[in-house]
Order: structure tokens, then sequence, then C-alpha cells
């Protein structure tokens, strides 16, 4: 594929943090004595506006507005941040993208803060060209990011590629009218992300192997 630029998603993609998020969530289920969730049931159910994975996992919004209990979690997720590390392979994979010439961007549903400190912590914000996160910690929708950017830089649809892991990246790379590729070790299970015939890699050094 002739490509020249890559759309990376952050959480999930290069930042190994479903477990933190698992571990958030539960918190905030246990406090309003709702079962809690498992691995295999949080990759079932995780999506994008998260406020319908809330619905999923047991939250009544006629009991408390959804805002409630997002930036409750976000304070929980900010305590457990320093837990999650890179995947093993992200560093090589951008590095190996970076000595090809090509060039790289974050397209996060992350707060925008949050996103640049969280890059910059782990030491791999020199890879990337722009780092765009999200205005509030509603996690909404990332798409308008996405549109922002090919605007600002008049980037062709045609030369990029998006890199997620969840469903909602191919919502946003269908927006854009770009490719896209999915690792599924993130927030949504191998069989949910392979529906339609998507390419799905196991992780980044498959995929590094497979793309250059």
């Amino acid at each position: 594929m002739e490509k020249e630029i890559i759309l990376w998603d952050w959480n999930g993609t290069l930042l190994n943090d479903a477990e933190i998020c698992l571990q958030g969530m539960n918190i905030l289920l246990k406090n309003r004595n709702i079962p809690l969730l498992d691995m295999r049931r949080y990759l079932d159910i995780f999506t994008f506006p998260v406020r319908e994975y809330y619905k999923a996992a047991g939250f009544d919004f006629s009991l408390e507005p959804f805002e409630i209990p997002a930036e409750e979690y976000i304070v929980h997720y900010k305590r457990l941040l320093p837990l999650a590390g890179l995947f093993e392979d992200v560093r090589e994979t951008l590095g190996a993208f970076r000595e090809k010439g090509y060039r790289q961007f974050i397209i996060s549903a992350m707060e925008h803060d949050a996103l640049l400190k969280s890059v910059s912590d782990l030491g791999v914000d020199g890879f990337f060209e722009e780092i765009c996160g999200l205005e509030d910690n509603l996690a909404f929708s990332k798409v308008h990011l996405g549109h922002r950017l090919f605007k600002h830089l008049g980037l062709e649809a045609s030369k990029a590629i998006m890199v997620g892991d969840t469903l909602h990246d191919a919502e946003v790379s269908a927006e854009l009218g770009v490719d896209i590729v999915f690792i599924s070790r993130g927030h949504q299970s191998h069989q949910r992300l392979s529906t339609n015939g998507n390419l799905v890699f196991a992780d980044l050094a498959s995929f590094r192997k497979n793309f250059l």
C-alpha cells in the first residue's frame, strides 16, 4: 500500500491500559452495588460513546447523570495510569515507520492535556507530528479531531492509514476516507474487530512485518 501517514490511536493501541480501565470501572460499580466486570465482559461491552458502555455495565442514568460517574472514573484512571506502560513493540514500531519517512499522528478520545502528559511521560512524543485529544473527559467521539487535523495540515486521505483497537476507530477512518487496521489486544475483542472482514493483527510487530 502506498501510504505516507499513520493516524495512531493511543489507549489500547500504543498504551497498554485495558487492565487499569477495568480496575477503575469496577471501583465505580462496587460503590453502586452493581456487579463487577471481568476482562471478557469488558472487551465485549466497551464502546463509544462511552455513555453506552456505562449503560451496558449497569449504570442507571435516571438515578444520576452520566457526567458524575464519568468524572469519578477519570479520577481513578489518572491515579492508576502510572501502572500502564507502552506495549513492548511500540517504540520499535514507531521507530521503523519514522525511518521509512512516515508522518505519524495520534488521534485519541483521551482528554487533550492528559494525553499530552501521558505520551510525554512515556517518552514517545518525539515520534509524532501532532497529538490530538478531546476537549473533555466524556469520550463521546473523536471524529472531529480527524477532520480538524486533515483540514489544518491538508492531509491526503489516500495516503493515510489509521491504526486502532476499537470499532470507533473504523468510524473515524470512514469519516476521513482512510483505511483502517486493528490491533486486537486493547479495549475490544478480536471477534468484534473482525466483523465485516476488517484487517486485524494480534500486535504491532505482526502489523509492521506485513506493512513495511
